[in-house]
């Protein structure tokens, strides 16, 4: 009778185990492979991953890109970038960042479990004009000038007149691409006129908090939470009247002011030129800028549903975002319509080793001063 309670007792803690596992959420590429994880950064002897980076080319592209715009900031994390190439030139085998003096320190995610959360930002190419007519009746601003320590007025005052038009910079046809631009922090302006487009650098913000307008759709019940997506923002918007778009787009009182430039490329808060899937946006109070990161990143369908999959890319801290905080990476996927697809999409996670050449001892991993969290630039 004994060994048959302990035969119900193993198999009760067996299917307790079991249920345990299966709470856990996995449907947005949520893994449970290494434990549950007690620091931030964990140096690991190697990751626990299997694949090889599939963006080698784009990666070294990036690091190009960072040694011709700041020298200092390709100076401090040199031996890293030549490290992690020489790796990738032997073939990029996880198991083999050792041999090439890496240190692999996995990030413990948001759940404690290793799963980091990834969202998309994009550069939207918005349609405007230099002056009000027609259907162009939205204005993109500039940064007015403003007193130290005071804010600017809010979404809702400046959609009501409170900025002179002397501030203007273009008049767009449509004021949910205005906020989307606002949204990500830069993007093209296509005058119409046939010349080449202009970006529109981060020009600086009002000083109001941000809100999300995602949040609000959901908790008002208007959208479901698993369906929330940039697109869905976008159907609610094609969905409802211009004067309900406004009062939606007004919750969120902050308000982003942009710098025409003629021939720029995406730059991101670092003030280096992005590359595609090859950059993030990080928490620098976390992961400073310059930062390599190895990140298993969820594969998904044209539905923007986690197919299962994931592939292994090497992409640079560079940008920041006023809502990524922590364990949470905001990946860069391009200009144009393409790319705001797959972003709009992007709220999954993956694992993520921040990858370092192997420093003396006691030496930290991170010896540059590490600031407090910027305001957002480009985020979701």
């Amino acid at each position: 009778m004994k060994g048959s309670w302990a035969k119900y007792a193993l198999t009760g803690a067996f299917l307790a185990l079991l249920a345990g596992c299966t709470s856990k959420p996995t449907d947005r590429g949520q893994q449970y492979k290494d434990g549950k994880l007690e620091q931030p950064l964990a140096l690991v002897n190697q990751p626990n991953a299997k694949g090889r980076p599939v963006n080698g080319a784009d990666f070294g592209n990036q690091v190009r890109q960072i040694q011709g715009a700041s020298s200092g900031l390709f100076s401090r994390y040199s031996g890293t970038f030549s490290a992690v190439e020489s790796w990738l030139m032997s073939g990029g085998d996880t198991r083999q960042l050792r041999q090439f003096g890496l240190n692999a320190y996995q990030m413990e995610g948001t759940d404690n479990y290793g799963n980091v959360q990834f969202t998309g930002y994009y550069t939207p190419v918005v349609e405007a004009r230099y002056t009000r007519q027609g259907e162009f009746q939205y204005p993109i601003y500039r940064m007015p000038p403003r007193k130290r320590g005071q804010k600017l007025p809010s979404r809702s005052s400046i959609y009501s007149g409170a900025l002179d038009d002397r501030y203007v910079v273009a008049w767009s046809n449509s004021l949910i691409d205005n906020f989307m631009m606002d949204v990500q922090g830069s993007g093209y302006v296509d005058y119409g006129d046939g010349r080449p487009l202009t970006f529109f650098g981060y020009g600086g913000k009002n000083g109001w908090s941000y809100h999300s307008i995602g949040k609000e759709l959901i908790d008002r019940g208007e959208v479901k939470r698993e369906d929330m997506s940039m697109q869905a923002i976008r159907q609610w918007a094609a969905d409802h009247s211009p004067e309900e778009v406004r009062a939606l787009l007004e919750t969120n009182q902050s308000f982003v002011f942009f710098k025409p430039e003629s021939f720029a490329p995406v730059r991101g808060a670092s003030a280096v030129p992005l590359v595609a899937k090859a950059s993030v946006a990080s928490d620098r109070s976390l992961i400073p800028p310059g930062t390599v990161l190895l990140a298993e990143v969820p594969q998904l369908n044209e539905k923007g549903k986690f197919n299962g999959k994931y592939e292994m890319r090497l992409m640079v801290a560079l940008d920041v975002g006023g809502a990524i905080k922590g364990q949470h990476f905001d990946i860069y996927q391009g200009i144009g319509p393409d790319a705001a697809h797959l972003a709009g999409f992007y709220n999954h996670y993956g694992r993520v080793w921040v990858l370092k050449a192997a420093p003396g001892i006691g030496q930290p991993l991170f010896s540059m001063p590490q600031s407090g969290n910027n305001e957002l630039l480009s985020s979701n």
